[in-house]
This record gives C-alpha cells, sequence and structure tokens, in this order.
C-alpha cells in the first residue's frame, strides 16, 4: 500500500499535491483503494450519484464495500434499487446499517414521528450514528458529493480531512454536474432510482423528501419548509 493520509498525519501542502495530480474518478479511486486497501468504506444512499459511483467502484475494487444507512423510513423504490444493484454487482459487499433503535422503540423514547418534531435528532439517531459506528472501522471513507450540490459542498476536494467523522473524506465525483452524473448513467445503462423521473432529483426518506420545489436546486425537496438542509454527515466540509 502507499503511504496512507490519515486524519491525524494530515499537511495541507501534501494534500494540495494530492488533489492537484488526481483528475478523473478512476485515479482518485485507484489512489484510495491502493492507498487504504480494506480500511475505506463507501456511504452509498442509492441516489443517481450513487449507482454511478458504485459502478466506477466496481471497476476498480470489485469486492469494495458499500454501506446504506437503512433508517427503515426509505421509500420502496429506493428499496427496489438496490436489490437490482446487487444483482447487477453481486461481487461487491452491500451491507444494509440500521440504527440502533427499532422505529417503535424510538417511538416509545421519543414520540411519534420524531421527524416531523425534531428532524435534527432523527436524522442524529438514524443516520449519523450508525455512520459513527461504521467509521470506526475504517480509516476514510467515499462520499458521492458534488461542488454544485450546495454552498458548503463547493468548498470540497477530492480528498478531504473530515473534521465531523475524524477520518479520510474521499469524493471521487466532486467536480461533475448534474449531467455528468445523467450522462454516464445513460451510457452504460444503469438501474436507478425511478422517484428520478418524477421529480426526485435528492431522495432520502420518504418522510422528508418531496418532490423538488426550485429546478435550479436539486436539493430543494429535502426537508421543505423546515429550514433543514443537511442531514449532518457532511457538516464542517472544508477539509482544510
Amino acid at each position: 500500500m502507499e503511504n496512507q493520509l490519515t486524519f491525524e498525519t494530515w499537511e495541507n501542502e501534501a494534500a494540495e499535491k494530492l488533489n492537484k495530480s488526481l483528475i478523473t474518478p478512476g485515479e482518485v479511486l485507484k489512489w484510495a483503494y491502493g492507498t487504504y486497501g480494506n480500511d475505506i468504506v463507501y456511504a452509498c444512499s442509492f441516489g443517481a450519484e450513487g449507482v454511478v459511483l458504485c459502478d466506477l467502484i466496481s471497476k476498480v475494487n470489485e469486492r469494495a464495500e458499500i454501506i446504506f444507512l437503512d433508517t427503515e423510513l426509505h421509500f420502496k423504490e429506493t428499496y427496489e434499487l438496490i436489490d437490482k444493484m446487487k444483482e447487477r454487482y453481486p461481487l461487491l459487499n452491500i451491507k444494509m446499517v440500521k440504527p440502533a433503535l427499532t422505529l417503535e422503540e424510538q417511538a416509545a423514547q421519543f414520540g411519534e414521528e420524531l421527524w416531523k418534531g425534531n428532524p435534527n435528532f432523527c436524522c442524529s439517531l438514524r443516520k449519523i450514528k450508525p455512520l459513527e459506528t461504521e467509521l470506526q472501522h475504517v480509516k476514510a471513507w467515499i462520499s458521492g458529493l458534488r461542488r454544485d450540490q450546495s454552498p458548503a459542498r463547493s468548498k470540497l476536494e477530492k480528498v478531504n480531512r473530515d473534521e465531523r467523522f475524524k477520518r479520510i473524506k474521499v469524493c471521487p465525483i466532486i467536480d461533475w454536474t448534474w449531467e455528468d452524473i445523467w450522462t454516464y448513467i445513460t451510457l452504460y445503462e444503469l438501474p436507478y432510482n425511478l422517484l428520478h423521473d418524477k421529480n426526485y432529483p435528492s431522495i432520502g426518506c420518504e418522510k422528508c423528501t418531496v418532490p423538488a420545489v426550485n429546478q435550479a436546486d436539486t436539493r430543494s425537496g429535502r426537508w421543505a419548509q423546515t429550514g433543514k438542509t443537511e442531514c449532518g454527515l457532511h457538516v464542517n466540509m472544508e477539509g482544510k
């Protein structure tokens, strides 16, 4: 393996040089798996970016570990897509990661429909804490973020120092556009979430996702009219 860049050994100058040297997603992924081996995992939401990254990853490491944060609140279309992806990529290790609390246990402790009264806490219980647990076992993780998704994400590089989870965060398609994603899906005839055909460019939990209300903002259907814009997985994203 190559000399590892870790959260603890991060050096801005070295990271800047590395980011300038990595151009394509394939180069980023070859570097990532060459550097971290089994100490890296892809946290996939199986949106449009997710199916693209799964395909790209399969070409570099066909037995890579892919985790899906199964809040037990996703659309049926999302679960159907995951089944299709498992069939298409039988060697990829797609792992369904569930929260510590079932929905019934969560309701008993914190009340019914926590996602309405306290969506941040609901995301913490059902997404952030499970990911924290998974990342304890690795040194780096892969994300399908893109710069044009939001102002905060616009500051990310391909390789970042993730302050939120104290890990290295790799974003192979960070400089791709929404059009790039769909060009790739069409070219390689990838399966995708059928909700994309119904004006759902960004798809999260069923309780907190509606069709996009602003066509210029692909994430405008997430937590609409709540003021919430992120589940919390991607805070402190500057990576410096």
